[in-house]
């Protein structure tokens, strides 16, 4: 199976609040993102906190997710990775193939899209798959079981970047018309943007 990683560790500087929180189409964005991988074929959805951790899992309990709590996570995106793949293996869940990795400010992700990674990602063998929107690659990626310990032992500073070009030779990308992939709301005007008010 594939299994979701949601990073939602980061202190959100630059917006100001948690961005997991911040409301979006109903809900916030961390539900959006769960609400639409609920709908698709990952077996499993792993929320990785950190800043405010408990503040955020207070207010969205109810979340059919398994919670981690990054207390590292100041020292950036992988850590919080790093910390999902070590819930994942003292878990010892070995029917994990690989783990769809996506970020709590991109809330635009689409089922459709997940799924149509995910079966590209066994039908090619290839290591790692992300979407690619007009030239522009996005989120979510799906990294191959095969590269968790690279990705355990990886500089934190160079974060994933580092693993993903490595392996260029070893990456699908998937074609898609979804501009949401590279959709990433950091600050208050992107987040005004994104909801029609600014």
């Amino acid at each position: 199976m594939v299994v979701a990683v949601v990073l939602a560790a980061g202190e959100s500087r630059r917006m100001g609040s948690p961005k997991a929180l911040l409301p979006f189409a109903g809900a916030t964005f961390l539900e959006h993102i769960v609400s639409s991988l609920v709908q698709t074929k990952v077996g499993k959805i792993i929320v990785v906190l950190g800043h405010r951790a408990e503040e955020i899992r207070s207010k969205v309990a109810h979340l059919p997710v398994t919670w981690v709590v990054n207390n590292d996570y100041a020292k950036g995106q992988l850590s919080s990775l790093v910390a999902a793949v070590r819930r994942l293996v003292e878990e010892g869940d070995w029917e994990v193939d690989g783990m769809l990795v996506h970020l709590v400010d991109h809330p635009l992700i689409s089922p459709e899209l997940v799924d149509q990674m995910i079966a590209r990602f066994y039908e090619s063998g290839k290591l790692i798959v992300l979407p690619r929107h007009k030239g522009r690659r996005g989120h979510p990626v799906i990294f191959s079981k095969d590269l968790f310990a690279e990705l355990m032992s990886a500089p934190l500073e160079q974060g994933a970047k580092g693993v993903v070009h490595a392996h260029w030779a070893d990456t699908l990308e998937v074609e898609t018309d979804e501009a949401g992939i590279t959709a990433d709301i950091d600050t208050q005007d992107e987040y005004r943007k994104l909801v029609g008010s600014g």
